[in-house]
């Protein structure tokens, strides 16, 4: 489908890509990685045309259509919602403009004998294939499916997108990216601002889409469940993998390994080489070896290893004074917005040392019971902090709150304080700032950096109780592995707030779902949690949980094992001792049921009969401009379409 041929970028004195080559074929979905800065997004707005190569070529056909969603939009909010989403079917209201004019057309005309009339029919019949085959008459619910599974209510819809934030407004953009149905879809990090659910169902979107896709993201566990191919961009070069990311690190790590050995056994050559010419240079009778051995070593290419890997990117938060036992105690707390209830009757203690994990559909209070922790606003009940807390906190904005005007250097040389000065070149370089790349100006850094900058400042103080929330936006693979292990070697407390599965597992121990108002206790890991709730998302988790006779939580363990027990009995005694007029009420739903069921079964029977007969009655050439059976026909599909939606939707007895 696309074809890249030799293509070369320069921004400065080193190229970005040199020679690159390759072929995006139909159902491809590729995972673009290679460290920040590497050029993925640069080589995403090539392939979307809005960058140019300085030399080489993309080749793409006239009739494929190429779709890109970038890290940051320009976005408009002068709309709703679902108006806003219904922009994305601008070329089927063209196409439904054009079926209707050349239906005029044919209605005006008289001589259905003639060549141009024969030429009409054909060209009106392959333009109402087309328009139906893009989906149209399903437009609307397809709206809705796309919107309920990014995360909006229906009662979104109508709200105008002013009122959303910009990560909302975001999915917005991805929404109706997904409703144009492009031949070749351009994602760079579509996670960063979608919740674990709303990433699960973007994975089964895209797993089943006859689309190709090439993406970016920083979601290991994402990419895993998309992706069948890996593009790597290192040393200026794009090397492609055919496997997936988790076999892609396997055969990198034995590449790695080969070229190592080849640029050990170069420098050796190179070495040996050097001082053989030392050696005889002012000699006579070696002056021919001597020329051989200097064109020789002229000839040599230099093999290039990969920075990430040689970059000792380590962590190591600096000792800090020991907290008291119980650094965050919360009674009965309790957070509005006006009318809104986020969430009320929290009761959770955290201990010294423990790492947490806040998780949850977005909006249902995560970050804000961060800040009423961090007491940047208002609420009601008790919280207390505990004895002797320093709060390292990062923000989910924290990258962009950086000086601009500022160099790297600089950035961290205005926090620093004491000894810590004299170690700034040795952290920035652990952070891959070294060299040059210290005297960067901020506002030239990209996503992925600034974020490791802002992850710089928060380490140059000691604290003893950290608070990210959502760290790992914009960090690769690399940094987010190791900022997860300083962590886990971190002796504080740590609250985690974030939607990467891989990154929470292994590093929590506690996870405090945020769903329906209500904060609810978890032990275990991120996938110990979903797997003890049996469910495959949050959404799904919170969804059972509150079904349950009691949402608020226990404050303690005795509390919560005895409450757990209380529950389960009642519920076993309540589902074997169901009332009179209970039983009446459930036999009532199911003959309602029932009865709705056959009653759609004979109402699409009827349709299916009448169907096959009008497609046999078009299939006569005297038929073929009948405009009543075409209407007829297009309005039949259109209800046989809503008849089964709603019998499947209709559930069966049990």
């Amino acid at each position: 489908m696309i074809s890249v041929e030799g293509l070369k970028v320069e921004f400065g004195v080193k190229p970005l890509f040199t020679d690159v080559s390759f072929v995006i074929n139909s159902r491809d979905r590729i995972a673009l990685v290679g460290k920040n800065g590497a050029g993925k997004s640069t080589l995403l707005k090539i392939l979307a045309g809005i960058g140019t190569p300085t030399s080489g070529n993309v080749s793409i056909p006239n009739d494929c259509s190429i779709g890109y969603l970038p890290q940051v939009m320009v976005l408009q909010d002068d709309t709703t919602v679902r108006d806003e989403a219904r922009k994305a079917f601008a070329d089927v209201d063209k196409m439904k403009g054009k079926v209707d004019a050349l239906q005029k057309e044919m209605e005006k005309r008289t001589d259905y004998e003639t060549e141009s009339y024969m030429d009409l029919v054909e060209r009106f019949t392959m333009m109402q294939e087309r328009y139906m085959m893009m989906g149209a008459e399903n437009r609307e619910a397809e709206m809705e499916r796309t919107l309920t599974g990014l995360g909006f209510l229906r009662s979104d819809f109508d709200r105008p997108t002013s009122e959303f934030s910009g990560g909302w407004r975001m999915r917005i953009e991805l929404a109706k990216l997904l409703l144009q149905h492009h031949d070749v879809i351009l994602l760079d990090e579509p996670t960063n601002h979608l919740d674990i659910e709303s990433i699960q169902w973007l994975e089964q979107f895209l797993s089943q889409s006859s689309q190709a896709v090439v993406l970016v993201s920083h979601d290991r566990a994402f990419i895993n469940n998309v992706t069948n191919r890996t593009l790597e961009i290192s040393c200026s070069r794009v090397i492609d993998y055919k496997v997936r990311y988790d076999e892609y690190v396997v055969l990198r790590k034995e590449r790695r390994e080969q070229q190592l050995r080849a640029y050990e056994n170069q420098q050796k050559e190179i070495a040996d080489t050097k001082a053989f010419i030392e050696r005889f240079r002012y000699q006579a009778t070696k002056a021919v070896q001597v020329q051989q051995r200097i064109r020789q070593l002229e000839k040599i290419v230099p093999i290039e290893v990969d920075e990430v890997d040689n970059s000792a990117l380590r962590l190591k938060f600096p000792p800090c004074l020991r907290s008291g036992d119980y650094p965050v105690i919360c009674d009965d707390v309790k957070k509005d917005y006006g009318e809104h209830n986020v969430f009320h009757n929290v009761t959770l203690t955290i201990k010294r040392g423990e790492k947490v994990a806040f998780v949850g559909k977005n909006g249902e209070g995560k970050s804000t019971l961060v800040k009423c922790i961090m007491g940047e606003i208002p609420f009601d009940g008790s919280l207390k902090i505990g004895h002797n807390i320093q709060i390292g906190y990062f923000a989910q904005n924290q990258a962009q709150l950086l000086d601009e005007s500022l160099t790297v250097f600089q950035t961290i040389d205005n926090v620093a304080r004491g000894d810590i000065r004299l170690r700034i070149n040795d952290i920035l370089g652990a952070f891959m700032f070294g060299g040059e790349n210290s005297d960067k100006y901020v506002k030239f850094l990209s996503g992925g950096e600034r974020s490791r900058l802002a992850m710089i400042r928060l380490l140059l103080e000691p604290v003893n109780f950290l608070i990210l929330d959502e760290p790992t936006n914009h960090l690769d693979m690399v940094s987010k592995d190791v900022l997860k292990e300083a962590i886990k070697a971190f002796d504080g407390t740590v609250i985690v707030v974030s939607h990467d599965r891989e990154f929470l597992d292994g590093l929590v121990d506690k996870v405090y779902e945020f769903g329906g108002g209500v904060v609810r206790e978890h032990l275990g890991g991120i996938y110990d949690y979903l797997r003890n709730k049996n469910a495959q998302t949050i959404n799904e988790a919170i969804s059972k949980q509150s079904s349950m006779p009691s949402a608020a939580p226990a404050p303690s363990k005795e509390a919560k094992t005895k409450e757990q027990t209380t529950n389960n009995d009642s519920k076993e005694a309540k589902g074997n001792t169901m009332t009179y007029e209970e039983r009446k009420a459930q036999q009532r739903k199911e003959a309602k049921l029932a009865k709705r069921r056959k009653q759609l079964e004979e109402q699409i029977d009827a349709l299916e009969t009448r169907k096959a007969e009008l497609d046999e009655a078009l299939m006569k050439p005297e038929n073929a401009a009948n405009m009543q059976m075409v209407n007829e026909y297009t309005e039949l599909q259109q209800q046989l379409e809503k008849l089964e939606e709603e019998y499947f939707d209709t559930p069966t007895l049990p």
